[in-house]
């Protein structure tokens, strides 16, 4: 072979790899990783599809769920909703034989579309007495939430405890459904 064709098949050679070193890093390489981005994102889609179809199958449930939480909210008027709370405190204090020494109710407005009522509660009994109050409380549809518990004996035996309770109310202000 002369050194003159040898140097052109060189020549042609490194072209060819610069070439395709050239086409792999500005052609390959990027579609490349475009399709797997892409891949990706289709999955995701799909995924939130699924999902979004789940949603819809279970709408009825959903709204069946909803409805029960609205109607368990206290109503939008201030001196029914005190007088259902004070109510269903008597009752559930009649229930477990607890002492209720006072309800003290305190209106927050958050939002337009919600009110809350907390209720500070104080009682008085035996353990067995205080913790029937507040399973009580708890395992009432209505619309309450306990924000903090606290317990202190009155006796050095422990067998007259006080009970503190902070209790908010969700009181629904907005009648959409």
């Amino acid at each position: 072979m002369k050194a003159g064709h040898r140097q052109q098949l060189l020549v042609v050679a490194t072209v060819a790899v610069v070439a395709l070193l050239a086409s792999d890093r500005l052609i390959y390489t990027p579609l490349k990783n475009l399709w797997q981005a892409r891949a990706k994102e289709v999955k995701e889609l799909r995924g939130q599809i699924r999902r979004g179809s789940a949603t819809i199958k279970s709408e009825r449930v959903i709204y069946g769920q909803w409805e029960q939480m609205r109607t368990n909210t206290l109503p939008n008027n201030q001196s029914t909703a005190l007088e259902k709370i004070s109510k269903a405190f008597h009752d559930w204090a009649e229930e477990s034989g607890a002492s209720l020494n006072g309800v003290t109710p305190q209106w927050k407005s958050d939002s337009d579309e919600y009110k809350t009522v907390v209720c500070r509660v104080d009682a008085s009994g035996t353990l067995w007495m205080l913790s029937r109050f507040i399973y009580d409380i708890e395992k009432d549809p209505m619309g309450l939430k306990l924000e903090s518990v606290d317990f202190s004996s009155r006796d050095n035996t422990g067998q007259q405890m006080t009970l503190a309770l902070q209790v908010s109310g969700l009181v629904l202000t907005s009648q959409e459904q």
